[in-house]
């Protein structure tokens, strides 16, 4: 029953879905959407914003459903073009959600705002998704990186193995 209940939660925005290359799906879940929403740069006062990704891989299936985010908090560095997330109350949130889920609430990456309609990642946005492929403890092979533009939002996967990190598409 249970199972069901989260396909069903997970076919229901379509809007939101983009397609992974394994043939899965990966979506954007409302509570996470509500999170982000407020920081979106619609005006010039905005200040870029980010955070961690929260989520679940769907049990038997490829897919994956983003639940929640971590938002901007005290030890971040935030500019109007910048963002850099501080480590350790992020990394608190990741391990409380991991406990409180019995291990099945996963970090899964890492996103931030830009004060572009159609968001693009920087060179130095490329480097530091590198860098974490690279360093950062995660469960899988990828971690998804999420630009929240004005008008879009854009999601990138980075495969820790090749260091390749690619635009993935709505969809639909």
């Amino acid at each position: 029953m249970m199972l069901v209940r989260y396909v069903n939660e997970f076919l229901n925005d379509l809007k939101f879905i983009f397609l992974l290359e394994n043939k899965g799906k990966i979506k954007l879940g409302k509570k996470m959407l509500s999170k982000v929403k407020p920081f979106i740069q619609d005006s010039n006062d905005k200040l870029e914003a980010g955070g961690v990704l929260l989520g679940r891989f769907l049990k038997d299936s490829k897919n994956i459903i983003i639940d929640d985010v971590t938002v901007p908090m005290k030890g971040d560095i935030r500019k109007r073009n910048y963002f850099k997330r501080g480590r350790q109350k992020h990394q608190q949130i990741i391990d409380q959600a991991w406990k409180e889920s019995d291990g099945t609430c996963n970090y899964l990456g890492e996103w931030h705002t830009h004060a572009e309609n159609y968001p693009t990642p920087s060179s130095l946005d490329y480097k530091e998704w590198k860098r974490k492929l690279k360093e950062d403890k995660f469960s899988s092979r990828f971690l998804y990186f999420i630009i929240v533009g004005i008008k879009s939002i854009r999601v990138w996967e980075g495969d820790r193995r090749t260091l390749k990190i690619k635009r993935i598409n709505h969809h639909g």
